[in-house]
């Protein structure tokens, strides 16, 4: 069963981002290929149960259950070892990532405080970064049960060529961009 914003793009977003764009061909029209979810938690370094915790909390925004990521070196300073946990992410496709995309641009966004829109800036490959301040702007979290505030990282990574034509595309899905 398709999810409501992805039936949206495939009848009526896909034909129209062809018009808008000029494209030949119906396979040219860029499209959202994966959302990908991270988060890095600092106090993991000293309490491994806190990875756990925050884990659980991710796998309900997301829909899907998340994994641990690992330390690729050792660094003193922050008394981190090579293989040690220390963040945890998740990549969502298909039907979950267009449901997530949907919460997120209808629930979430709105609820940021003093929001005055996203900054239109990609990567230059046509990706889009997202960094939220606070994960409690998604319905999913239970203030009662989340110790601390933590930050989030939303990548949008789409298949088209320049970034015109990805911020077209989120335009379409109702991003709600400010103006440049």
């Amino acid at each position: 069963m398709r999810s409501r914003l992805e039936n949206l793009y495939k009848e009526k977003f896909c034909s129209e981002l062809k018009e808008q764009l000029s494209l030949k061909n119906i396979m040219e029209v860029p499209r959202i290929s994966k959302i990908v979810l991270n988060m890095g938690v600092k106090d993991a370094v000293g309490d491994s149960k806190i990875l756990n915790k925050v884990k659980d909390v991710v796998s309900k925004i997301a829909g899907q259950l998340a994994i641990q990521t690992k330390a690729k070196k050792s660094i003193a300073g922050f008394k981190l070892r090579e293989g040690m946990p220390i963040g945890i992410k998740v990549t969502l496709r298909g039907t979950n990532m267009y449901n997530f995309l949907d919460r997120l641009i209808n629930i979430a966004i709105p609820r940021v405080k003093d929001f005055h829109g996203l900054k239109p800036k990609l990567d230059g490959n046509g990706n889009y970064n997202l960094g939220l301040k606070d994960w409690m702007v998604f319905p999913e979290v239970d203030y009662d049960k989340v110790d601390k505030s933590r930050g989030l990282n939303i990548t949008i990574h789409t298949t088209a060529k320049s970034d015109d034509h990805a911020v077209a595309l989120l335009k379409s899905f109702n991003m709600p961009f400010r103006d440049k």
